[in-house]
């Protein structure tokens, strides 16, 4: 692995002297080259094998691919990264989200292609931050001075001492600068919106994620994740997030920003089939195809028109634009969440598979778009029920360790060319263990 530390260290990424930790942060990036060869040796840990012990083994296919598993993992003694695993903002069940640590916990995972979502700062600096309001529940921002930049800070009853607006804090990258920015620290995704104290509001960590690992979370910029990467020699997809201020902003429009985001790439000399460009706003991804072609033949649409009254992923003709439409205007890749992409199989019974490719996987088949979808590891227990990422195959997913006769659909009936996971261990295991069928 080829190391330019003099580049890292001049953006920002080194901790060299007195002036580069004032500009930067007192939780720098800090690394060097045993930290990188090391961290790109694939490690899985323990919960891909305890999902394998959890699975279902109702039919004779469900019991193959456990068998499998299990013997693939104890004769396996060389894991290798996989671009069937995308680290969805690095490794985000047990590191804080986009950031450092998270970035290196993914690789170790075995992601072959790394996540940042893409937001700006006050300066129209781009830094990664899944939303651009979201540091009041993704940073330590509401502890510190910063706080009173928010466009909704935190308010302090002054003679109770009392917390009176925690379910109204928000804060936003571009509440402050880049250099304001590298001041925070990540933090594990949550907030206590019934908080009466900071001390209380910040204590929201779902119980079954982790602060374990939280004591360091150190933000990044978007070039910065650049160069990163390049250094671990993984893929990237930076996902372009939909502005929370209206545009133009500071003189940047919706147009400076897509552009903005592909010009950091090339100013890194990062090769554009090295890159997936995506986005929730058909209008960026065209813009990238019409524009920046190279970048945009392996653009991805993120397919969030669930939302849209009008809408029903499993009706075609509440599809607009339709699967021939999307294809036909340039895009190739389609991303949407994996409940859309699966049903439950209503003949489920023994030797049939609990789990079917729905309609809209099979009419994007068809159109010659190619599949990845989003996110594995994302949900809670899934015996509690009412996890939104399995809403459609709820019926017959009983048990975490079903998470892998999920993937195991994925890939094999629906055909996914990437799984984006909040754990990328657990598709590492299951993209080193079995084959796809043609």
């Amino acid at each position: 692995m080829n190391k330019t530390l003099p580049t890292l260290a001049c953006l920002g990424l080194l901790a060299t002297g007195p002036a580069l930790a004032q500009e930067t942060t007192a939780n720098a990036p800090e690394w060097n080259d045993a930290l990188l060869d090391a961290v790109g040796q694939v490690t899985l840990g323990p919960r891909p094998l305890f999902l394998v012990n959890d699975m279902s083994e109702e039919t004779e296919r469900e019991r193959e691919l456990k068998a499998e598993l299990l013997e693939c993992a104890a004769q396996h003694t060389d894991w290798q990264p996989s671009e069937l695993v995308i680290a969805h903002r690095g490794a985000p069940l047990q590191f804080p989200e986009h950031t450092l640590e998270s970035y290196l916990a993914g690789v170790q995972g075995g992601a072959g292609i790394m996540e940042c979502d893409v937001t700006f700062t006050s300066d129209n600096e781009l830094v990664c931050r899944h939303s651009q309001c979201d540091l009041h529940y993704t940073t330590n921002i509401v502890e510190t001075e910063l706080a009173q930049k928010c466009s909704v800070p935190p308010e302090i009853d002054p003679e109770s001492g009392e917390l009176t607006n925690a379910a109204e804090i928000r804060c936003c990258t571009s509440d402050i600068s880049l250099s304001e920015f590298r001041t925070l620290r990540g933090t594990m995704e949550g907030a206590n919106q019934e908080a009466r104290s900071i001390e209380e509001y910040v204590a929201g960590t779902p119980g079954w994620r982790t602060d374990l690992y939280a004591s360091r979370g150190t933000l990044m910029s978007h070039a910065e994740t650049i160069a990163l990467f390049k250094e671990l020699g993984v893929k990237m997809t930076p996902e372009l997030k939909a502005p929370e201020v209206e545009m133009p902003f500071n003189g940047m429009s919706q147009e400076d920003y897509a552009q903005k985001l592909v010009d950091e790439y090339k100013q890194a000399d990062v090769p554009p089939g090295d890159v997936f460009a995506q986005s929730f706003n058909l209008d960026d991804v065209l813009y990238w195809i019409e524009n920046e072609p190279e970048f945009g033949e392996q653009a991805v649409y993120l397919d969030g028109r669930y939302d849209d009254e009008d809408f029903d992923h499993s009706d075609p003709n509440t599809w607009s634009p339709s699967m021939e439409e999307l294809a036909e205007q340039g895009v190739r890749i389609l991303a949407p969440p994996t409940w859309m992409l699966l049903a439950a199989n209503p003949d489920f019974g023994e030797g049939d598979s609990r789990i079917v490719p729905s309609e809209y996987a099979e009419c994007a088949r068809e159109a010659g778009l190619e599949l990845i979808t989003w996110t594995l590891e994302r949900s809670g227990p899934l015996a509690e029920g009412g996890q939104w990422y399995h809403q459609t195959t709820e019926e017959v997913i009983r048990r975490d360790g079903d998470k892998l006769i999920t993937l195991d659909a994925l890939v094999q009936d629906v055909g996914v060319i990437g799984v984006f996971s909040d754990w990328p261990a657990t598709v590492s295991l299951y993209a080193n263990c079995i084959e796809r069928r043609d």
